[in-house]
C-alpha cells in the first residue's frame, strides 16, 4: 500500500505541459517518481524554458511542436518513438478556447477548438498506442491515458464559448466509448473535469480570484498540489480500476450551478 501512489520508473507525456494545468501535472509527476517527463508546446522558446524550470523536479524534456494538425500529431508521435520504446502515461492536455457572440461565432472558431481539443487526443493517442502497449507488456500493469476536460463540458457556462463547452463534453464521452477498446489492452484511459485554476487560458481564475472564489462551494480556487494530487491518483496504481471515468476537481461548483 505505501507504493500505491508512486510513479517510479515512469515515462510520461504532457502535452501542452509548458504552463498552467499542464506544468502542475508535470510537476507532480517528477516528484511521485517518474523517470522522464516530455512536454510539448507550440512555442518552442517557452516549451524548452519551461522543461528547464520543471528539471528541478526530476528529468523534463521538451519537445516543441504544433498538435492542431495531424501531421504535427504524427510528428510528435515519431519522435517518441525514436526516443522510447514504451511510454506508460500520456495525459492529453492541449487545447484551445474561442468566446462569441452566437450570432458572429466564426467557423476558425469552431473548427481551431473542436480539433485541438478533441480531434488531437484521439489520433496521438491512437499513434501511440502500440508505445503503450508495450509498456503494460513489458512492465506488467496498466498503462494510462488522462484526457484533460473541463467542467464546461458537464455543466452549462453561461459564458458564449460554444465550440469548448461541446469539445469537452465531447472529450468525455470520447474518453468513455475509448476506455472499452483500450482496457483489453492494459490501457486505462481516463479524464479530468478542472474547475477553476489560474492559468493563461483561465485568466479570470488567475486575475480575480478572490472574486471567483465567492462563487466555488469549497471557498477558493484550485492549487497546483489539487491538479497534481488527481493526475497522480488516475496515473499511479492506485488509480488502476478507474476506467473511463471522468474526476471532477472544481470545488463543488459544477453542483452548484
Amino acid at each position: 500500500m505505501k507504493d500505491l501512489f508512486s510513479l517510479k520508473g515512469r515515462v510520461a507525456l504532457v502535452t501542452g505541459g509548458s504552463r498552467g494545468i499542464g506544468a502542475m501535472i508535470v510537476q507532480g509527476f517528477l516528484e511521485h517518481g517518474c523517470s522522464r517527463v516530455y512536454i510539448t508546446a507550440r512555442k518552442a522558446a517557452q516549451c524548452d524554458a519551461a522543461a528547464k524550470t520543471l528539471s528541478q523536479y526530476g528529468e523534463c524534456i521538451s519537445i516543441p511542436g504544433d498538435l492542431s494538425t495531424l501531421a504535427g500529431v504524427n510528428a510528435l508521435a515519431a519522435e517518441i518513438a525514436q526516443r522510447e520504446t514504451t511510454l506508460d502515461i500520456l495525459v492529453n492536455n492541449a487545447g484551445a478556447a474561442w468566446g462569441e457572440d452566437f450570432d458572429t461565432f466564426p467557423e476558425s472558431g469552431w473548427d481551431k477548438v473542436a480539433d485541438l481539443n478533441m480531434k488531437t487526443p484521439f489520433f496521438l493517442t491512437q499513434a501511440l498506442a502500440p508505445l503503450l502497449r508495450a509498456a503494460a507488456a513489458e512492465h506488467n500493469r496498466i498503462s494510462k491515458v488522462i484526457n484533460i476536460a473541463s467542467v464546461d463540458g458537464i455543466a452549462v457556462n453561461l459564458m458564449e464559448t460554444y465550440s469548448y463547452a461541446a469539445s469537452k463534453a465531447g472529450l468525455i464521452h470520447l474518453t468513455k466509448r475509448m476506455a472499452v477498446r483500450l482496457a483489453k489492452d492494459k490501457i486505462s484511459v481516463t479524464a479530468i473535469a478542472p474547475g477553476a485554476f489560474a492559468s493563461e487560458m483561465n485568466r479570470a481564475a488567475r486575475d480575480h480570484g478572490d472574486a471567483i472564489s465567492a462563487e466555488i462551494p469549497a471557498g477558493r480556487i484550485g492549487t497546483p498540489e489539487d491538479m497534481a494530487g488527481a493526475a497522480i491518483y488516475l496515473a499511479s496504481r492506485a488509480g488502476d480500476y478507474v476506467v473511463g471515468s471522468t474526476i471532477i476537481v472544481d470545488g463543488g461548483v459544477t453542483y452548484a450551478r
